[in-house]
This record gives C-alpha cells, sequence and structure tokens, in this order.
C-alpha cells in the first residue's frame, strides 16, 4: 500500500465517537461522518494509536536529529 502525504494541513481537534443502536459513530472535523460495527471501531482505535505514537517520534525525531 503506497502511503500518501496530504499537502491539507493536519486537524488539530479530534473526533467525537458515539453509540448508536449497536453501531459506532465517528464525526470528525469539517463534516467528517461515519458508522462502523464495534469491532471496526476498536480495531481503527488500535490502529490510531499506534500510527499516533509512531508519529509523535517521528516528529520528535526531527527536532532532535543526530
Amino acid at each position: 500500500m503506497q502511503t500518501r502525504i496530504s499537502s491539507v494541513a493536519p486537524q488539530l481537534s479530534g473526533g467525537v465517537a458515539t453509540a448508536e443502536q449497536g453501531m459506532v459513530m465517528l464525526d470528525g472535523p469539517d463534516g467528517v461522518a461515519i458508522s462502523m460495527s464495534p469491532e471496526a471501531a476498536e480495531a481503527t482505535a488500535r490502529s490510531l494509536l499506534v500510527a499516533a505514537e509512531e508519529a509523535a517520534n517521528q516528529r520528535g525525531a526531527e527536532a532532535h536529529p543526530s
């Protein structure tokens, strides 16, 4: 899978998740909305946490070049 880096500035506020009728609803910035099964939401949450940690480490490494 090819990684694309967007030239659009990243969002600084997170989305809001709610549970409705057995589904997880995620409302994000700029009108982004998605519904997921509980299993898909859990998988997405894990993936987001891993990616957030990696991105924070990358940002920290850029601030302290070797």
